[in-house]
């Protein structure tokens, strides 16, 4: 054991009540709020989709942390924070906005049901938003855990472009795996577009051809700890990380029905 982790940072796919009720934004809702109340410090951050309404969850722009610019594919996309509170849960909720990827109302897939092109590049940007705004905050997380797909390239960001940076020096990885993978493959340059900071091509191997288990085994690749956050995660997935030789916790649907699973969490991330 090494100890207690003391901070906590976690990367959310879904919180509700700003998406709707799902076993993953359940789980962005109540497990920052129990890691809180067991003397942990927390972050808690999620993209800014265009549907949540500004206005009834009262999100406002943090000035101080905003006007950064990351760049994909040569194009400089502004970077947007804001934040919001869940009073009852005496938590904030920073958002990592940017008018071209998080402004349209749906979250992953248009109203016909169809994968957006971008999604890769939704992900590079909110991966790195995260970690950059996360260096302006001058915070030093314990660990970093990371739920949903579209912060699956955390793991990758953190291990090797931010590697040398002292804020996430001592960082552990976490990644929680769900049955959420997308199953559209990604745009076919993917893999480039992840290469910066001095990422190569071979680190990132896995993303040739990318699709949803891609991603989530390369995330995996670079964690230190896997949760199986749902029942029906993909095979592929799962055998993969098994042959990564990391601690796994198990899926438990009896600790996530009556919250036990925030003391099983937080145990594993003081055993990393």
């Amino acid at each position: 054991m090494s100890g207690t982790k003391q901070k906590i940072l976690f990367v959310n796919s879904e919180i509700f009540p700003y998406l709707p009720d799902s076993n993953i934004a359940n789980i962005g809702r109540y497990l920052p709020q129990g890691a809180q109340e067991r003397k942990r410090e927390i972050r808690s951050f999620m993209p800014r989709y265009g549907c949540i309404n500004e206005r009834k969850n009262q999100l406002h722009e943090v000035i101080r942390l905003s006007g950064m610019n990351i760049i994909i594919s040569d194009v400089d996309r502004p970077l947007i924070i804001k934040v919001a509170s869940i009073s009852s849960a005496r938590i904030q909720v920073y958002f990592i906005d940017n008018e071209d990827y998080f402004r349209r109302k749906e979250t992953f897939c248009d109203a016909d049901g169809k994968f957006f092109a971008d999604n890769d590049e939704r992900a590079i940007f909110f991966a790195r938003g995260v970690l950059e705004t996360v260096k302006k905050l001058r915070w030093a997380p314990d660990v970093i855990h990371c739920q949903g797909w579209i912060s699956h390239l955390v793991p990758l960001f953190l291990k090797k472009a931010y590697k040398d940076d002292p804020i996430f020096s001592s960082s552990k990885v976490v990644l929680s795996v769900y049955d959420d993978t997308p199953t559209t493959d990604f745009a076919p340059d993917f893999m480039d577009k992840t290469c910066f900071g001095g990422i190569k091509k071979e680190d990132v191997a896995l993303l040739d051809g990318a699709n949803g288990i891609k991603l989530a085994q390369l995330a995996a690749q670079y964690s230190d700890g896997i949760i199986l956050g749902s029942e029906g995660v993909n095979n592929d997935i799962i055998d993969h990380c098994k042959s990564l030789n990391l601690p796994i916790l198990p899926f438990n649907a009896k600790a996530l029905e009556d919250g036990s699973y925030i003391d099983e969490y937080c145990g594993f991330y003081d055993e990393l």
